[in-house]
């Protein structure tokens, strides 16, 4: 393994540091950018008054009766529409007293509204723009300048749904934000959509007495230098982005471990830091093998005198993958094209510090570790130590009326929140990700952040199943939402900051187990590693766990069904077109956020070759919407192509090309009620060996469709056959 290159490129703004913060702190608006990027103020413990929360839509049905002590409607899910209150024909979504920083602006779904925002009791908004335009980053912050790092251009990649914007909004008295509930003309009609549904936004509040930076759009030069240093250290994960430290050393090490058995990656006495973590060892091509191994090795890390580990995880969970995803980087984690597994998490130690790798499997295993370590730069008094622990179904709520609430992590002591990396197994397909995040801190009975969705916390949005990752949040493996997900999310400006105790729950709607798990997808399973920092003597609950709570319960089931021959909808390569120019503005929304291949969800078992389908939700725009598919050939020949699709009361009408050339008529997929339709003949087709593009154009709709849904009209195909033809 190559010794990796120190990234010190970008740090021109002055050197990174860290220091508790004090009442009397000012802050520049690069100060303020800086921790997008500085993992090792993270390790620094919060002052008193500092707190993370958010402002979001969640179902304010959901409610705290203290008087009764009881969570009333826990469970509410209309997660959209639950805003500060309406103002006419506006709606405030946020209300906030300083001083603070938001640190993350996302939504499911952005219309042309106009949204604006007003700082520090200012009546003129310092931010007047279409609610798109603030993720788009070509106009926010900054005019032909593009952050697409830091504001991803409407979505997290161009297959995924979801806005997110990360630039720092600074207030030191207040922040107020509005928007439009639609747009009229002079005549009074409604001409585009408002500011759009669903809306989080997460800040910090700072100690008072603490002074911020003035925001000022356009942002001035020295902020927007401070733009282009974190855009650029964010374009570069897998690297570590801290500057170069004085007295740091790479320590590499090639390490066999026995089944059974153990090895120390690295063992140190007297004070310092861990700065990086790097592995690589060779896994079964097989993904259900390869995730067996990463589940049966383990990473464990102790600091100074403790008896317990204060990391401990599977190895593949500690860097973000249970296994069989394709690479991917984030900021603090992730795995390169060429196998290596990183982390660069800042981890000091006052004492001492150990390492260790467990195999809990019968094979022994080599793999190849890298290890930075730095000396500290402050007191080792006034940092936390970094926790890292992988559980399932641990302190699960003793209380009905929160038993929704899936624990992610229960602590106590002076800490911060800094990730998550969640796995969950679906084996059944329906939907798994209703659930709302909920941070309560330091005791508090109702939740300082109280979320809108599980997919909305990892940064995307509408049930999507695809895989992406971005430097602050991904989900680097997704089987069509019925099988293996890994959703990860870091914390990194946004930490969240506690003084006493801290409990991070997510909603999980399905049990583990069902009657006789006769269900379809009545039932889900959760694991996660929840990432912390914790003052020396804090309480971390989490014990390591046997190998037989790691493997063996993600085994794939077998399908009811399977169609002899068939090329599984579920299975095509999808690629989504260029949203057309003359694409009205509300389809154009409808593209972006449902134009997503995925499991299809509530058919009945049996029915479905495989147990899946695959479903695109279009708009409603015949002649403009279509999706494209990879169908894949092994031999050259002549075939008759073979098509199953499933109708439903919402079914579209949709003409197939293959090539260019049209695939029989055009198909009409509606019928009263969903149901399988018999298979279709689509003609004969000359193909050669390889790859050819599938078309599925909106070509109508039935005259009975009667219901126009946010989900639009529904194409959901089950396979296709290629017969050989004569």
């Amino acid at each position: 393994m190559n010794m990796r290159k120190i990234m010190t490129m970008g740090w021109l703004l002055g050197a990174l540091t860290v220091s508790t913060l004090s009442a009397a702190e000012t802050l520049t608006y690069p100060d303020l950018v800086r921790r997008l990027t500085d993992l090792e103020r993270l390790a620094v413990l919060p002052a008193d008054g500092a707190r993370t929360l958010l402002e979001s839509s969640y179902d304010r049905a959901s409610k705290y009766d203290a008087g009764r002590d009881e969570y009333i409607k826990w469970d509410a899910n209309d997660d959209g529409r639950g805003l500060v209150r309406d103002e006419g024909d506006r709606v405030v979504l946020a209300e906030l007293r300083g001083p603070g920083v938001i640190w993350r602006l996302w939504s499911a779904t952005i219309g042309s509204g106009q949204v604006r925002i007003y700082l520090d009791d200012d009546p003129l908004p310092v931010l007047d723009l279409p609610f798109r335009d603030y993720f788009s980053a070509k106009v926010f912050p900054w005019p032909n300048l593009v952050y697409p790092e830091c504001a991803p251009a409407r979505g997290l990649t161009p297959n995924a749904p979801g806005a997110n914007n990360f630039v720092p909004l600074p207030f030191n008295k207040s922040c107020r934000i509005v928007g439009d509930k639609e747009v009229k003309d002079a005549a009074g009609k409604v001409t585009k959509p408002g500011w759009g549904m669903y809306f989080q936004a997460t800040y910090t509040l700072f100690p008072p007495g603490t002074t911020l930076p003035q925001f000022q759009w356009p942002l001035s030069a020295a902020d927007r230098a401070a733009l282009d240093t974190a855009n650029e250290l964010l374009g570069k994960c897998g690297e570590n982005p801290a500057p170069a430290r004085a007295g740091q050393t790479t320590e590499g090490k090639t390490l066999t471990v026995t089944g059974g058995g153990r090895a120390t990656v690295g063992e140190f006495t007297g004070s310092g830091a861990i700065t990086g973590l790097r592995v690589k060892l060779a896994l079964p091509r097989e993904p259900l093998a390869a995730r067996t191994l990463l589940r049966e090795l383990t990473v464990s890390v102790t600091w100074d005198d403790d008896r317990e580990p204060a990391v401990w995880a599977p190895l593949g969970d500690f860097f973000g993958v249970i296994g069989g995803a394709a690479p991917f980087r984030t900021l603090t984690a992730g795995l390169l094209e060429d196998g290596t597994l990183y982390a660069y998490w800042y981890m000091p130690f006052g004492r001492g510090a150990k390492i260790e790798v467990g195999n809990d499997g019968p094979l022994p295993v080599t793999m190849q570790w890298e290890l930075d370590r730095a000396p500290l730069t402050v007191d080792i008094g006034k940092l936390g130590r970094f926790h890292a622990k992988w559980h399932r179904d641990a302190f699960l709520p003793e209380r009905a009326d929160r038993k929704i609430d899936w624990p992610l992590l229960v602590t106590r002591g002076r800490g911060r929140y800094v990730g998550t990396m969640l796995h969950v197994w679906n084996p059944r397909g329906k939907w798994w990700g209703e659930g709302d995040e909920k941070f309560f801190v330091d005791g508090e009975k109702f939740p300082s952040t109280f979320g809108t969705g599980s997919e909305d916390y990892f940064g995307y949005a509408w049930c999507s199943a695809q895989r992406f990752a971005r430097p602050l949040h991904a989900q680097p493996l997704n089987e069509a939402n019925t099988g293996n997900i890994d959703n990860l999310r870091w914390h990194v400006a946004d930490d969240v900051p506690f003084q006493q105790q801290f409990e991070a729950a997510i909603e999980k709607y399905f049990p583990n187990h069902n009657a006789a798990n006769a269900g379809y997808g009545e039932q889900a399973l959760y694991a996660a590693v929840a990432y912390w920092y914790l003052a020396a003597g804090g309480d971390d609950p989490y014990r390591p766990l046997p190998v037989t709570e790691r493997v063996g319960y993600f085994t794939p089931p077998v399908a009811d069904y399977n169609e002899p021959g068939a090329i599984e909808g579920e299975s095509l390569v999808w690629e989504k077109p260029p949203v057309p120019a003359r694409l009205p503005e509300t389809r154009e929304m409808w593209l972006r956020y449902m134009w997503i291949p995925s499991s299809a969800s509530g058919f009945q078992r049996g029915v479905w070759s495989n147990d899946r389908a695959l479903q695109w939700s279009t708009g409603q725009t015949p002649g403009l919407e279509y999706a494209l598919l990879k169908l894949p050939v092994t031999v050259s020949g002549k075939y008759r192509v073979i098509a199953r699709f499933a109708k439903s009361e919402n079914g579209g009408t949709f003409q197939l090309s293959l090539d260019g050339e049209k695939l029989g008529a055009p198909q009409d997929l509606w019928a009263p009620a969903q149901e399988a339709a018999p298979p279709v003949d689509l003609g004969v087709v000359t193909l050669s060996a390889g790859e050819h593009t599938l078309r599925v154009d909106l070509a109508g709709e039935n005259e009975k469709v009667t219901r126009v849904q946010r989900s639009g009209l529904f194409f959901v195909l089950d396979y296709l056959k290629l017969e050989p033809a004569r």
